[in-house]
């Protein structure tokens, strides 16, 4: 019997842009001549509630009901008709489908208002300089919100729009709270969720649902969904796997879970999901399988005995985005962090440049799994074959490149290739702040589309960054991000503070450290993250060589992955998250910045030891100017137009080159000798990003002294170097 596979995303992750595993998996099936469908039950159940239908239907249930409200929900209830018949407008406007009812949003008397919009005192001050429409989004997400906290507190206590129970998941060592809740009395949430599955049943007949679990937010959807399956359709073979159980499960012993799920897989799901068809097909054995779990006679046993290597990124084909519902998302924007808004705000295609880091060393991170440790990076041509198809298949051409950290040298060549090739692609993706981002090489990312990156200053603390093992320094990471914000890409820091052992003054002199770079204006967004010990981190597997215990919590026959640690050396971290979260919200909107750091706090800090230049000293300090053996050199430009210009000086008549460029905007001449006029004139076609191989420098140089011009050296020091570096030639 022909398999027919239907992978399914629970609810909930993201509200305006598919989560991409389904993608992924449906593009590798593809390549193998798989029949696949695919749907995002978490987008398909928030329209299905916040709908005219479905705000009629809940409200009708608080009628039935003799539940008491508190104030604000009550308010909510009594403005039913006006959220009635708000709803689908205001949905269809999110949606980019209904652009000129932000007039009427933006005017604050068509929205009904209930808690949310008393946070919008400071909305001019956080959207002064944008438009109509991003301030009509932001009401129109506070609307929803408002929504959302009458469905919390009076329909189901575990919804959430990015999240769904997401604190049953979340450290869940022990099953016990997850399965009781899994048998409570449907909601109208549960309930929407089953008649949503129910119709995709009845649309594709799978034999096979796969179930993604990225996150803690999601597992709770996804058991929902295994519920059901094994009530109406038990002939159905259900498989989950994803991020929540490549970390939290690896030594899953709890068999209650495979009353909701036939299989559990670990790591990239290509070689597991093959393995596991075949096996449902006759094909192969349970030897066979590949990093799967399974309840044999009451007994969770892992099946690994298949030794065949893993899909090698070439091979996995391009993500397939058909099925899902892509102009249906909603762009909303929940808070005005402009890289948070990269999130919530518009749809993006979601591609992976490399598999896993090519770093992998940081002791905080879980570099002892798959994700990371193996490194795998993809060609530019190839995934710019893949960045063609998915535009033709989604017709869009935002691409978040979803990677750990991105390397430096294949951003490079996918930029020159993205270039090359004229493609228009806006993207973003995350880094490390390390010094192969040369300012040339950010003025590259930033012509083939990049709009902005994310990085990790962590710690802003040497010390502490040498012994997480993150291998920059925090002067580095400020050139860097200097070199990107000169670029007009914009910076995000992940920021961190609780690492083991440090210190109160480390804590206020990292702080000093981020005033300094949102002061200097080459930072633009950043989020402050409390350290979190987890299992298969450095850190995790060896809590004394970083001088702390673990003290918890007990071992569990289910989830393991964060854990409880003391800190001996260490100060009382958790005083300091409110002082850093506020003084962040206002270094991000350039204010506040001449405030003493101790007003940030309700208790006695020292003073910082951070000079107060310190930031400013390092972005202007340059490293000497050498040029990697294998540096290209691009001419982002356009040709110049040459002619002779005859400069007089008394009697004497002096004949130079006058090149003439034009740019997008305007236009500059460059005047320069004949001889090397001319060279340029021959030069410069080698130069543009075109079908040939780019250019070397050291090409460049031995064409420079085979014309007989002199030294190569010397001709870059001249002003007419200088000129043409500052308009567009770049070394990367």
């Amino acid at each position: 019997m022909e398999q027919k596979i239907l992978f399914i995303t629970p609810p909930f992750t993201q509200l305006n842009t598919p989560y991409p595993a389904t993608a992924y998996l449906k593009g590798f099936l593809n390549t193998k001549g798989f029949r696949s469908h695919q749907v995002d039950l978490g987008i398909e159940v928030i329209l299905d509630l916040f709908s005219a239908k479905g705000l009629r239907a809940l409200f009708a249930d608080l009628d039935a009901s003799d539940a008491e409200l508190t104030e604000n929900s009550f308010r909510i209830f009594s403005l039913r008709a006006d959220y009635i018949s708000t709803i689908d407008p205001v949905i269809r406007f999110l949606q980019n489908k209904n652009p000129t009812l932000a007039h009427s949003i933006c005017d604050r008397s068509y929205l009904p208002e209930a808690s949310r919009f008393a946070q919008l005192d400071d909305m001019d001050w956080a959207f002064g300089t944008m438009g109509i429409h991003d301030k009509a989004r932001h009401l129109a997400t506070l609307y929803l919100e408002d929504l959302a906290d009458l469905i919390t507190e009076a329909v189901d206590s575990h919804f959430g729009f990015s999240r769904y129970a997401e604190r049953l998941g979340r450290s869940a060592t022990h099953f016990d709270e997850l399965h009781t809740a899994l048998q409570s009395p449907e909601t109208r949430v549960t309930a929407t969720l089953t008649n949503l599955l129910e119709q995709r049943l009845q649309q594709w007949q799978p034999t096979v649902v796969c179930l993604t679990v990225p996150f803690p937010g999601n597992l709770y959807g996804a058991l929902k969904c295994g519920q059901y399956l094994k009530k109406h359709h038990p002939e159905i073979a259900v498989i989950m796997g994803g991020g929540y159980a490549n970390t939290e499960l690896r030594s899953l012993k709890e068999p209650r879970v495979f009353d909701y799920v036939d299989y559990i897989c670990l790591d990239d799901g290509e070689a597991p999901l093959l393995s596991l068809l075949d096996y449902l097909a006759g094909q192969r054995d349970r030897d066979g399988l590949k990093r799967v779990y399974a309840r044999t006679e009451g007994v969770v046993t892992y099946h690994n005995q298949n030794r065949e290597r893993d899909v090698p990124q070439r091979d996995t084909g391009t993500p397939d985005y058909r099925d899902l519902r892509l102009n249906d998302y909603l762009s909303v924007i929940e808070i005005v962090n402009p890289m948070h808004r990269l999130w919530s705000d518009g749809r993006w295609n979601k591609l992976t440049l490399a598999h896993g880091c090519y770093w992998g060393k940081c002791s905080f991170c879980d570099v002892t799994l798959d994700y990371i440790k193996r490194y795998e990076p993809l060609t530019a041509a190839l995934l710019c074959d893949r960045i063609g198809e998915i535009i033709e298949q989604t017709g869009q051409n935002g691409f978040h490149f979803v990677d750990e950290a991105a390397p430096p040298a294949l951003m490079r060549d996918l930029a020159l290739e993205i270039i090359r090739r004229k493609l228009t692609v806006v993207w973003w993706t995350n880094i490390r702040f390390e010094k192969n981002f040369t300012p040339d090489l950010c003025l590259l990312l930033k012509a083939s589309g990049c709009i902005a990156v994310s990085g990790g200053l962590e710690v802003a603390s040497d010390r502490l960054l040498e012994r997480m093992k993150k291998g920059v320094t925090v002067a580095q990471v400020a050139r860097v991000a200097d070199g990107f914000t000169q670029a007009g890409i914009m910076v995000h820091a992940y920021l961190m503070y609780g690492f083991p052992t440090q210190t109160a003054q480390e804590t206020i002199d990292s702080l000093e450290m981020v005033r300094q770079l949102f002061e200097a204006g080459i930072v633009q967004s950043g989020f402050w993250h409390r350290f979190a010990m987890t299992a298969h981190s450095p850190v995790g597997l060896h809590p004394a060589g970083f001088d702390v215990m673990r003290i918890g919590p007990e071992t569990g026959l289910f989830a393991d992955n964060d854990l409880d640690h003391n800190d001996p050396l260490g100060c009382d971290h958790s005083l300091f998250s409110e002082g850093l979260r506020k003084s962040l919200f206002n270094y991000m909107h350039g204010v506040c910045f001449e405030f003493p750091l101790r007003n940030w706090f309700d208790f006695k800090t020292p003073p910082t030891t951070i000079p107060p230049t310190y930031i400013e000293k390092s972005i202007r300090y340059l490293p000497d100017n050498e040029f990697r053996p294998n540096a290209v050199a691009i001419w982002l430009g356009g040709l110049p137009g040459v002619s002779i210009l005859e400069v007089k000086k008394g009697n004497k008549v002096t004949e130079l080159a006058e090149l003439a460029f034009h740019t997008k905007k305007s236009e500059w001449v460059l005047e320069t000798s004949l001889p090397v006029g001319a060279w340029l004139e021959g030069v410069m076609p080698k130069l543009v990003i075109g079908e040939e191989e780019p250019y070397s420098l050291g090409g460049l140089k031995a064409d420079f002294e085979a014309a007989g011009l002199g030294s190569f050296g010397a001709f870059m020091q001249s002003a007419t170097w200088r000129s043409l570096r500052q308009n567009g030639l770049l070394i990367v």
